[in-house]
């Protein structure tokens, strides 16, 4: 790993998965690259743990999949949901044309480690975690750096010829650059909290148990991660009916024993994730690019984030690395990736609105299931095209020429 790196041909802001994706890959590619993470590790609970089909083929091209496979993980060959009392197959990954035909469950952080670890031995690449990005630099009409703060409040900045946004979906780099949100609205919220889980729990015991009137339940082995969809900012009013009021809700939902409900001891164990559907209308300016939940925040709906965000990655690796390893980079590169990733990003957002339920004006689910998934109830064949689509997404990107990995010190070719 390259250490004082003040000068690197570019500096991303957020080591989440789009941002050590792209790091990685431009570093593999002969680019100098800076990441830098303002948490001082990645172990945060309840990110997005979905590792999809078509991520596991980038692990293939590669030549890291075995190796990335013998982390901890669950495999999930389709995904299930509960329509109208009946269990339904939303999703079928069988018949992907990939090497993984399921989604790996694993924990974010080790796929973050993983990611870095491969990404150190990259004489370009440099990762600094604690680091808070603390504005932008702007010079002659465009952005040619940021500040940052570490976690012993040591300030500093760092030059680059682009500053890439990869720091979720409140960053502070899209602010920083100006640039125009268009927002989708939400009517819903969720909490994620850990339920143990036992050897003899009922079926939802497959891969994966889809929303169930509102509960969402993922399999991670020896627990469940769970998620309870309620309206949105309806938080606060759940935790003023108290736990007791609050796991009583949950008992009416959930296919488990309601005495395992107690392991929520305290309002500590719930975790809210603020839902957002929005999209920037253009992701970049002179110098500086948004990609991933920076460029385009989802809903958790069909866990379609984080396998977007991967593939903004690949795809800003793929056009950017030539022009910023020879110092040609443009504005005409910069618009080349959005024109890109414009329209999977357009195209999922609209499958999410068409898979969210209708509620009324107090946040209450109104007719039952959304209309799309009681098609998909209705018409089995309809799981395949959603296999495809949650596994491989709308416009699967593949390395190309970065599947190659660079001798040290030099670019790849």
């Amino acid at each position: 790993m390259a250490d004082n790196q003040d000068t690197p041909d570019c500096v991303i802001a957020g080591g989440g998965p789009a941002g050590m994706m792209a790091g990685l890959l431009l570093a593999r590619a002969g680019v100098r690259v800076a990441v830098l993470e303002k948490h001082p590790d990645f172990r945060r609970d309840f990110r997005g743990d979905t590792i999809h089909p078509s991520t596991l083929e980038l692990m293939a091209e590669l030549g890291w999949l075995e190796e990335f496979l013998a982390l901890p993980h669950q495999k999930a060959a389709d995904l299930h949901a509960e329509i109208e009392g009946r269990p339904v197959t939303i999703a079928d990954f069988s018949r992907l044309p990939l090497t993984c035909r399921y989604i790996a469950f694993m924990p974010q952080w080790d796929f973050l480690s993983f990611l870095a670890e491969k990404a150190a031995d990259l004489p370009g690449f440099s990762l600094r975690m604690d680091h808070r990005i603390t504005g932008l630099i702007h010079e002659g009409g465009r952005v040619a750096g940021l500040g940052w703060e570490d976690g012993a409040g040591r300030r500093g900045e760092i030059r680059a010829p682009l500053v890439i946004g990869a720091d979720g979906r409140h960053s502070q780099v899209r602010a920083g650059a100006g640039l125009e949100v268009i927002d989708f609205g939400s009517a819903v919220d969720v909490l994620w909290f850990r339920l143990s889980r036992l050897a003899d729990d009922p079926a939802p015991a497959m891969s994966h148990a889809g929303p169930q009137q509102g509960m969402v339940l993922i399999d991670r082995g020896d627990f469940w991660q769970c998620g309870y969809v309620i309206r949105k900012g309806g938080f606060e009013d759940l935790k003023a009916g108290g736990l007791p009021a609050f796991r009583a809700a949950l008992a009416r939902l959930s296919p488990l024993p309601g005495d395992r409900l107690a392991e929520i001891a305290s309002w500590e164990d719930v975790h809210l994730l603020s839902i957002r559907l929005d999209r920037l209308r253009r992701w970049w300016a002179p110098g500086v690019l948004c990609i991933g939940d920076a460029a385009h925040a989802m809903s958790p709906v069909g866990g379609f984030g984080v396998n977007l965000a991967i593939q903004d990655a690949v795809a800003a690796a793929r056009l950017l690395a030539a022009p910023l390893r020879e110092g040609r980079l443009s504005d005409r590169d910069l618009a080349a990736v959005e024109a890109r990733r414009m329209f999977p990003t357009r195209a999922t957002q609209g499958l999410q609105r068409m898979m969210r339920r209708k509620r009324d004006a107090g946040g209450e689910v109104k007719g039952g299931p959304p209309r799309f998934l009681r098609m998909i109830a209705r018409f089995p064949v309809l799981s395949r095209l959603m296999g495809r689509l949650i596994g491989m997404g709308f416009r699967p990107e593949r390395l190309g020429p970065l599947a190659r990995a660079a001798t040290p010190g030099a670019p790849a070719k």
